[in-house]
């Protein structure tokens, strides 16, 4: 079994950043990838990033190219989302996923349905 506990949210001004944080524990072996999706209210959670567990390789959606930073340190076994920059429409509940197949349904891991855990997630609050 694996456990997600995602921290470091909370409230912060437009223009602002926060680092989230999301530590794995349990089953250490055989990640794929990791990721984060948000949900604000009234709305579907939608794909925020997306790390390789080995490799480099990071996916981004386009709301966030560029502001968000996608991290993770593999003897912590903890993924990190960086987000600067931040707008009032980033307010939302954030979650990490975690992958342990050896495959996503694209490159992009952009699927809820790619991820076989979940955090319980996290609140993010941007003020205007």
């Amino acid at each position: 079994q694996v456990q997600l506990v995602e921290s470091g949210g909370g409230l912060v001004q437009a223009g602002g950043s926060l680092r989230l944080s999301c530590a794995a524990s349990g089953r250490t072996f055989g990640k794929f990838a990791m990721g984060w999706f948000r949900q604000a209210p009234g709305k579907e959670r939608e794909f925020v990033a997306s790390i390789r567990w080995s490799g480099s390789s990071t996916y981004y959606a386009d709301s966030v190219k560029g502001r968000f930073t996608i991290a993770r340190d593999n003897a912590k076994n903890t993924v990190y989302l960086q987000m600067n920059s931040l707008k009032p429409e980033d307010t939302a509940v954030y979650y990490c996923a975690a992958n342990y197949r050896t495959y996503c349904s694209t490159i992009y891991c952009n699927s809820p349905n790619d991820y076989d855990y979940w955090g319980q997630g996290t609140q993010v609050t941007v003020s205007s």
